[in-house]
């Protein structure tokens, strides 16, 4: 039987698997592996989950993995490979179980590659093979109260965590000091490790022209904090593989005039945004808020990047961040009661965002920080 939280999910599945024609999925996508099933491991050799549109599902993955798996998954038929085996031949051996028929992928999953699809067909001559296209991320878009409540988890954590930065940061500490402090708190409250996120001196950090963001992803050095410098926090701590993330500027010494300004004005104007979404209301829509104000009151030159994108798991896959959904000019979605996401925007070496869940009356903050530059106490 199906336990009663994956039950809806795996329903929702077989009913795009129906309407695509498929009999078979074949789920290598790492975080709709723990959505489906419970569990989810990199992929040091293929591994994945089998569902039929009738029947049980099947988890295929290396001996190594078997314990752990069993234990997080609800799924009964583990079938296991020894690490000299071949991992795709072990894979097709589960799939010829089925007959013939039409198997379901995602051709944009990081475990559905070329390799693999060229290999499984060979070990499979005359499937059918048919792309369930990007719904390994857009099936997991709205989440259950569950989902949720493990964001919420994790956004509390990051709160305490940009706390103990303001109160312990000081001069001539680095960038990674301030790292080492959110990690401590990250571990000690909860959360699954120490992965903290982008920090660094913002305004000594590599900025690209025009648009100022170089700061966000700049890696580490060791520079140390002056009197007057602005360190840029972004924390990503993950509960139970669910996000939050939230972005904060502190000042070292008193925040200047100007800065203190147009700190107020990013926040005012995301302010607008925020109050604008709400189920129903075009992501474009909702962009085009934040996007035109920013660009016509003169705080950004130009902007390239997206002002937000949903959150939900991460596990190790090559990428950090679910763009599919995402908040720019082109987005042809609309906004979901349960969907959450990382709603943020950048100007002038500052930093501003929020993780938002979408309700039946808008847009809902779960962090929960003060909407202003922060002030180092050391």
């Amino acid at each position: 039987m199906i336990p009663a939280l994956y039950a809806p999910r795996v329903e929702k599945l077989r009913s795009a698997m129906r309407a695509a024609g498929a009999d078979l999925f074949l789920c290598d996508h790492a975080e709709m592996l723990h959505w489906l099933t419970g569990y989810t491991v990199s992929e040091t050799f293929y591994r994945g989950c089998i569902l039929p549109l009738e029947g049980d599902p099947v988890w295929v993955l290396r001996a190594i993995d078997e314990v752990p798996c069993r234990a997080a998954t609800w799924v009964r038929d583990v079938v296991v490979y020894a690490d000299h085996e071949d991992a795709h031949a072990c894979m097709a051996d589960i799939l010829r179980r089925f007959g013939s028929v039409r198997i379901g992928a995602d051709f944009t999953s990081f475990g559905f590659t070329a390799f693999t699809r060229d290999r499984l067909s060979a070990l499979l001559p005359g499937t059918d093979w048919v792309n369930l296209h990007e719904i390994s991320n857009r099936i997991r878009s709205v989440k259950d109260a569950h989902e949720i409540n493990l964001v919420a988890q994790a956004a509390q954590i990051a709160d305490g965590a940009m706390a103990a930065i303001a109160q312990g940061i000081a001069p001539e500490m680095r960038a990674r000091d301030a790292s080492a402090i959110a990690a401590q708190h990250y571990l000690t409250h909860g959360a699954d490790d120490y992965w903290v996120g982008p920090i660094s001196i913002a305004r000594r950090a590599a900025q690209a022209e025009g648009h100022g963001m170089g700061f966000l992803h700049a890696t580490f050095t060791e520079d140390r904090l002056a009197p007057g410098d602005i360190l840029h926090v972004e924390l990503v701590p993950r509960v139970g593989y669910y996000a939050a993330r939230f972005m904060r500027s502190i000042s070292l010494g008193q925040a200047s005039a100007e800065d203190t300004a147009i700190m107020a004005r990013i926040a005012a104007l995301q302010d607008a945004q925020f109050a604008a979404i709400r189920p129903g209301v075009a992501a474009r829509d909702a962009d085009a808020i934040l996007r035109e104000a920013m660009l016509s009151e003169g705080l950004r030159e130009s902007y390239p990047n997206i002002t937000g994108y949903q959150l939900g798991s991460y596990a190790k896959t090559p990428r950090s961040s679910e763009t599919m959904v995402s908040l720019h000019p082109g987005a042809d979605w609309r906004f979901e009661q349960g969907q959450v996401f990382h709603l943020y925007t950048t100007a002038r070496g500052l930093a501003l965002s929020e993780t938002v869940e979408i309700t039946a009356d808008g847009c809902r903050r779960l962090t929960r920080t003060d909407r202003r530059i922060l002030v180092a106490a050391g």
